[in-house]
């Protein structure tokens, strides 16, 4: 692999290599944000075809999958064939110089290559082998790992949306997003474990347990009482407000999750009387009597527009902010001066963007390199 930094400040994971097999959105989300810190990550990719999401347009930019484009910064890549013995030879000198190895292929298809946990780790056994699934390695393992069926089969879509309507998937992959979070969580922490004993270990996450574990308080309420949620559109199941309200243009979303930020809301209103009114004076009776709160709410808010509102609202302390699209979201985040866009740093013109969010004061994210280009 080609030295990572070219002279920029050393990551908190430089020296860290990475043998990425993976491919679309949950591996390759995972190894980006193990880059963006340092790592130094080589791409496997199939000659003639590449990564799936290189296909994945339109939009396009430049030519290229502006899908792939935001998933595949600061690495580089190459084309094998993993059944050619010449190649997987090859691939083998790689992983012997490398720290990590990252596959999402169906369970079972690593081994019959040669390349499987068992091989690797009996040849090198300071290794960490991440394996990422749709549904584990025992009795869902043929079954295809796609983010819109994990959302469907692990209850997401059952509740997202408005309850007259059918069932709904987030607006983003969001499942292959969470369990490549839990991707790289556990690969830095098996990197941990190695720097203490000089043991590797294997690293498994699936879609669906990923999902089921960030359903958070709805699958904690299911599994201690029996509760079967259902969508409820934009409200939330346990706090009131918690939701958009209409205004006199477009809508705000409010957050007042505490008696306290209630209270401050009905004041910023000039509504005291609502947080009087025994019928909203707590949580659990505001959850009660939610439809009757957000009609006198909204009474009040159609008064003036969103934008008045949020204004006044967070000048109360009041958690609150409009429905923007991506360009108003950009655009907010760059007016408090999270600097949402980044460049690389090599000078090279490739596309802009996103930020890794995470800040590190001595060892921040370093934006080396674009995505690399289709190998030969």
């Amino acid at each position: 692999m080609a030295p990572a930094h070219r002279g920029l400040t050393p990551g908190a994971l430089d020296g860290v290599r990475i043998v990425d097999f993976s491919r679309v959105l949950a591996g390759p989300h995972a190894t980006m944000l193990l880059a963006d810190l340092g790592a130094e990550v080589a791409k496997i990719e199939r000659p003639g075809a590449g990564d799936d999401t290189r296909q994945w347009g339109p939009p396009w930019h430049e030519g290229e999958a502006t899908y792939y484009l935001g998933l595949n910064r600061n690495k580089t890549s190459a084309a094998y064939d993993l059944t050619d013995p010449e190649h997987c030879a090859e691939i083998h000198e790689l992983v012997a110089g490398a720290d990590v190895v990252v596959e999402n292929f169906r369970p079972g298809t690593m081994d019959r290559l040669g390349l499987g946990y068992g091989e690797l780790s009996r040849r090198h056994p300071h290794l960490v082998y991440c394996s990422i699934t749709g549904f584990g390695a025992d009795k869902g393992a043929h079954l295809p790992g796609y983010d819109l069926i994990a959302q469907a089969v692990g209850g997401l879509m059952s509740i997202t949306g408005h309850p007259d309507g059918e069932p709904t998937k987030a607006g983003v992959a969001l499942v292959d997003v969470i369990t490549g979070l839990h991707a790289t969580i556990g690969i830095l922490a098996a990197l941990r474990h190695r720097e203490r004993t000089g043991e590797g270990q294997r690293v498994e996450v699936n879609l669906l347990s990923s999902l089921l574990a960030a359903l958070t308080n709805q699958a904690s309420a299911h599994i201690l009482t029996g509760a079967v949620p259902t969508a409820m559109g934009n409200a939330h199941p346990s706090v009131v407000p918690y939701q958009p309200v209409r205004t006199a243009d477009r809508s705000l979303a409010i957050a007042a999750a505490t008696n306290r930020q209630y209270a401050q809301l009905t004041r910023a209103l000039g509504r005291p009387e609502l947080a009087d009114d025994e019928r909203f004076a707590t949580n659990a009776a505001r959850v009660r009597n939610r439809e009757a709160l957000i009609a006198e709410l909204e009474a009040t808010f159609t008064r003036a527009g969103a934008d008045h509102w949020f204004g006044v609202l967070s000048a109360a302390g009041v958690p609150c902010g409009p429905i923007n699209n991506l360009e108003q979201a950009f655009t907010l985040a760059a007016d408090l001066g999270l600097e949402p866009v980044v460049h690389p740093a090599d000078g090279s013109p490739g596309a802009a963007q996103v930020r890794n969010p995470i800040t590190l004061s001595a060892t921040p994210a370093v934006y080396r390199t674009p995505p690399p280009p289709m190998p030969g």
